[in-house]
């Protein structure tokens, strides 16, 4: 009788308890793939998704026109800071960053063709990088326009971790 009080008192702490912290899956794509095939976020982790964001502009007292902005590069380097920044104030890191959804305008110097060398080379700064080994899964896409005429790139990021 008291085996049987036993068993049936450790069955109900395991199916009435919480289930342990898993971690954050990064599903890698083969080399040389900067991005990730996917990410699956365990149940209970906290997850922050940011609005898209814009390029700060090179010299704050000159706002008009894409040179005010810079290249597709420039652009994404001053998106990321942003991006950054804005984790860093509810407690988060590059790091953290799970998925990015980018938008690119096409260049008009490249004949109205989306940066996509100039983009993955300001990525490559924040990620896959000594001080952040983490990658992203990603979607980049070429869009005809963005909130200014100004602007070549948005960026919108998602970030989770396991608390």
């Amino acid at each position: 009788m008291i085996r049987k009080v036993l068993l049936t008192s450790i069955a109900a702490s395991l199916c009435c308890a919480p289930a342990l912290a898993q971690g954050i899956v990064r599903h890698t794509n083969p080399p040389p793939a900067i991005i990730l095939g996917g990410v699956t976020i365990p149940p209970g982790a906290e997850i922050l998704m940011l609005s898209g964001q814009l390029a700060s502009p090179i010299d704050p007292a000159k706002t008009e026109g894409i040179e005010a902005y810079g290249d597709t590069k420039t652009q994404t380097i001053s998106t990321f800071k942003k991006i950054e920044a804005a984790l860093a104030k509810q407690g988060y890191a590059m790091s953290d960053v799970v998925k990015l959804t980018v938008f690119v305008v096409g260049d008009p110097k490249l004949g109205g063709k989306m940066d996509f060398a100039g983009f993955n080379a300001g990525y490559r700064e924040f990620f896959g990088t000594a001080a952040n080994p983490n990658l992203v899964a990603r979607s980049t896409v070429q869009v005809a326009a963005l909130a200014g005429p100004q602007f070549l790139i948005e960026i919108e990021a998602t970030a989770a971790k396991v608390k």
